[in-house]
């Protein structure tokens, strides 16, 4: 019987510091429940990767021995990017995979993101391994371990996505030292155009800044190298590669929801009426312009493994999170990788002859707040937002609920949801002008009040 630290067993994957909340017998119970699961479900082949974090050789080796025990033949395909892994799991002759990852967390931290026949495992599925690890009731076995690498046909599958010709194009990409850096490199050796790599060594203590592009400051050294070279465009990943950042020629970041739409609109040209998903924290001006694009928009639960699932139901041959994973369903398998996603960008530019910077200055204006986080403890966060919603549906107030409540009012809207992964209320607010945006707040510190819960400044 094995018991977690309870802050580890998370919504979407299992996270933590190592040696402090995550050891490696922590991945080998891991190990032994996921393939105690794969075994009862009639499977016996898992895939297993893992990041450059110091401690993920350590875990990937532990894991591995768990599933082994539990009568698992385990894939051993190396470090990589997390889409690695996912490659993996669509294409080799396996039931599930495990990607040994802190994703864009600290270097000491790291965890794990499961799949069991190509579809995200979160949720009930992960305490389903809490459950079996508390009663220490696996199966047993003698497992196999194959060594197969796969990034050299991972990186050939990417090249087959390319269309231009673009001798031309000048592009700047940063991997922040993470686990994307060394596919980076390969991918960007056989592409046309010039292009430049930043920090492409994997490095686990991310010596030169922190790998998650949804941080502005993470940004500042590819801003400065665009404007150097004379590049149009720059590219950064997070820590593990599943996550896009984007800089336009002017040195201008291009948001989750504004990549999203760019994108979205190329796919719409191929696939006229396709519904296209985003999650509940992005603009407004997504969902209008992809309506406006021929596009069937759908707003969806924020969450990586919630978005992979909703595309299945809906067919869906794209969707994205204002975090900026990125899935592709009509030529690709549906997961989140931001190799293939930059791909698919210059694809577009060069095709298109639009710019990022172009297409940026096209858009309707909006004024909006960051994502605003603070913290609410985890036995109350999502009652304030149940008491929110209750006094909303008294007022009759114009809501959306599928995460959350996202309020529409006319000046714009703004959201307020409990984050799955951590003691933290999440809120945002979009309106057309900076006194609609002052009004929208005034209205969110109201409610939050009324919970007891101070707005944050």
């Amino acid at each position: 019987m094995h018991n977690f630290h309870p802050s580890i067993i998370r919504e979407y994957d299992i996270r933590g510091i190592i040696d402090e909340t995550l050891h490696k017998a922590d991945a080998l119970a891991i190990g032994r429940a996921f393939g105690t699961i794969i075994r009862r479900a009639g499977g016996d082949k898992v895939a297993v990767g893992y990041d450059g974090r110091t401690s993920s050789p350590v875990l990937a080796e532990a894991i591995s021995e768990g599933l082994r025990a539990s009568g698992i033949t385990v894939y051993a395909v190396g470090c990589g990017p997390t889409p690695m892994l996912y490659y993996a799991a669509y294409t080799l002759p396996v039931d599930g995979g495990i990607m040994i990852t802190g994703s864009h967390n600290p270097g000491n931290h790291n965890g794990f993101k499961l799949v069991h026949n190509r579809q995200a495992f979160f949720g009930s599925q992960i305490q389903k391994i809490n459950e079996l690890a508390q009663t220490g009731d696996f199966e047993s076995g003698n497992g196999d371990l194959i060594e197969h690498p796969i990034f050299d046909d991972y990186i050939k599958r990417l090249l087959e996505e390319v269309s231009f010709d673009g001798n031309g194009l000048k592009v700047v990409w940063d991997a922040g030292n993470g686990a994307a850096g060394e596919a980076m490199t390969a991918l960007t050796a056989a592409l046309p155009g010039q292009h430049t790599l930043l920090f492409a060594d994997i490095d686990g203590s991310f010596p030169n800044h922190h790998p998650d592009p949804t941080v502005p400051e993470n940004l500042i050294d590819l801003q400065k190298a665009v404007s150097e070279q004379g590049a149009d465009l720059g590219v950064a990943f997070d820590g593990d590669g599943d996550r896009i950042g984007l800089i336009d020629s002017e040195g201008e970041i291009l948001w989750g929801d504004q990549i999203m739409l760019f994108l979205a609109k190329g796919v719409l040209k191929d696939l006229p009426g396709a519904t296209i998903i985003a999650d509940v924290k992005a603009s407004q001006v997504l969902f209008s312009e992809v309506e406006k694009a021929g596009g069937n928009p759908v707003m969806w639960k924020t969450g990586h493994s919630h978005i992979k699932s909703k595309m299945i139901e809906l067919k869906a041959p794209f969707a994205g999170e204002m975090s900026a994973h990125l899935f592709f369903a009509d030529r690709y398998y549906g997961y989140d990788d931001a190799l293939y996603a930059a791909v698919r960008t210059l694809n577009l530019i060069a095709q298109e002859g639009v710019s990022l910077s172009e297409f940026r200055k096209s858009l309707p204006k909006a004024v909006n707040t960051p994502e605003l986080r603070f913290d609410c403890e985890e036995t109350r966060k999502f009652a304030v937002v149940e008491e929110v919603a209750a006094r909303l549906a008294a007022e009759n107030a114009d809501v959306v609920s599928v995460d959350g409540v996202r309020v529409n009012t006319e000046d714009g809207w703004w959201l307020l949801r409990a984050s799955n992964t951590q003691a933290v209320l999440v809120a945002r607010c979009e309106a057309s002008s900076d006194e609609g945006l002052q009004r929208l707040k005034d209205q969110l510190a109201a409610q939050l009040i009324q919970s007891q819960v101070e707005m944050p400044s």
